[in-house]
């Protein structure tokens, strides 16, 4: 799996995660750089779900219970009125990182 990074873009925290989308679950991993965040997915079949997301386009952090008591869910909602929910590990060392970007 590999991202091409930008220009003077540092990684700084990166891990697995699940996409949750219309009742499908997408194997990927999260990465986070001083400049956005990347979802890559693990199979290449579900490429159509790799994004890029850039702090402008964040609006909203939210953390969310997965099965209603696992601590593991991330919404990342965008100005645009999308909500883009993940399972991750962490979470709330992510929500801290995320909320430090945008």
């Amino acid at each position: 799996m590999v991202v091409d990074l930008k220009a003077n873009e540092l990684v700084l925290k990166a891990g697995d995660s699940n996409l949750c989308a219309d009742e499908t679950t997408i194997d990927g991993k999260l990465i986070l750089t001083n400049q956005r965040v990347y979802f890559k997915t693990k199979n290449e079949n579900h490429s159509q779900f790799n994004m890029e997301i850039l702090p402008s386009q964040i609006k909203e952090i939210i953390y969310f219970n997965t099965l209603k008591i696992f601590p593991n869910g991330l919404n990342i909602i965008l100005k645009e009125g999308k909500e883009l929910r993940f399972k991750i590990g962490d979470r709330n060392s992510w929500g801290q990182a995320l909320n430090r970007i945008y």
